[in-house]
């Protein structure tokens, strides 16, 4: 059992990421129910409303589960509005996830409750601020991950960086997660786990629009890139996404309403470039909507359920650490992210 599992009560080092029209209450408790670390997407969802998605996983499932928030996305008042509401609704066992590091008063309430506090962070100077904030664990984003990019390292640079200043850090990496081997090689390199979201996307149980999972599972690596365009509602933040008609052009379209999202009996509107990834609810021009996804896509290649891909994880990590994980390769995460990216992704 590695430090991420036993800290958070896993059976298999593995959380599955808090994607936003994702990782709804079903994904959650379905990865939870399989021994990995579901989480729940909270993103901006209203503290009561939030409240009432944590109680829905509790029901489902008694194994750990956390859920997600993003700080730089809501801001710190409707953040820390939204732990106040679910902390109480968080069962014994479970953690909380921060996309990015939360305030100190987030990070407080989320100690103070008496749950684990997993930080997400792309930067060697952020994990140790995010230490300094009381962070249980670190998962360490490199640049191969699909979504929102927090540093411009790939992931093995960053994570040797941090295990050297923190010998003692339970870190786990994002970026490039899709099997059981990659997971071992993952733990071979010196991380205690890993986190995945790409792998996620296509699960029955995740509210990802169909055609959106379609496309995950047809992608390889190359399928991807990144890029600042889809950033109304979360600006200056680049970010990995499928390749489709807007990435491959140089002329800018008008920002005007492209697809309609239906939440808790509400329709929203969503203008081309919006930060919002098309869900089950959303109708719409699909085709032109951010679909992220990671470099990792390449081994992700059938729709299956959540339980049947973490069961399949497992099975290839425990044969992997029988027979030997691959050794440490540093140069490992330059090769799956291409230099010519790296230089691409634009300073905050």
């Amino acid at each position: 059992m590695t430090r991420l599992a036993a800290r958070l009560g896993l059976e298999l080092p593995l959380l599955q990421a808090g994607m936003g029209a994702i990782a709804g209450p079903a994904l959650c408790a379905e990865v939870s129910r399989a021994g990995a670390g579901g989480t729940l997407a909270l993103y901006r969802e209203p503290p009561a409303r939030a409240a009432r998605l944590v109680r829905e996983v509790a029901a489902a499932t008694s194994r750990p589960f956390g859920v997600n928030v993003i700080p730089e996305v809501t801001g710190p008042a409707a953040c820390l509005s939204q732990l106040r509401a679910v902390l109480p609704e968080l069962p014994r066992g479970g953690f909380v996830t921060s996309f990015g590091l939360p305030d100190a008063d987030a990070a407080r309430a989320v100690r103070g409750a008496g749950h684990p506090l997993v930080v997400q962070v792309g930067t060697l100077e952020d994990a140790g601020t995010a230490l300094a904030l009381g962070a249980a664990v670190l998962v360490l984003q490199g640049t191969e991950a699909g979504g929102h990019l927090l540093g411009r390292l790939p992931v093995d640079a960053l994570l040797a960086g941090v295990r050297s200043r923190y010998p003692h850090a339970v870190l786990a990496v994002a970026g490039g997660i899709a099997t059981g081997r990659d997971l071992a090689d993952a733990v071979a390199r010196g991380a205690d786990g890993a986190m995945a979201g790409t792998l996620f996307v296509p699960a029955a149980e995740s509210t990802a629009h169909p055609e959106f999972k379609r496309r995950v599972v047809k992608a390889v690596a190359d399928d991807t890139l990144i890029t600042s365009l889809f950033e109304i509602g979360w600006p200056h933040r680049p970010h990995r996404v499928l390749r489709n008609c807007l990435t491959d052009t140089e002329d800018r379209a008008p920002a005007t309403f492209i697809a309609t999202t239906r939440v808790d009996g509400r329709n929203y509107p969503v203008p081309r470039y919006s930060a919002v990834a098309p869900g089950d609810a959303t109708t719409g021009r699909i085709e032109e909507m951010a679909m992220y996804c990671g470099r990792s896509c390449a081994r992700v290649t059938a729709l299956h359920p959540a339980a049947a891909t973490v069961a399949r994880v497992r099975q290839e990590y425990e044969s992997a650490r029988r027979t030997g994980a691959s050794p440490p390769n540093t140069t490992r995460g330059v090769r799956t992210s291409t230099t010519e990216e790296l230089h691409r992704i634009p300073e905050r």
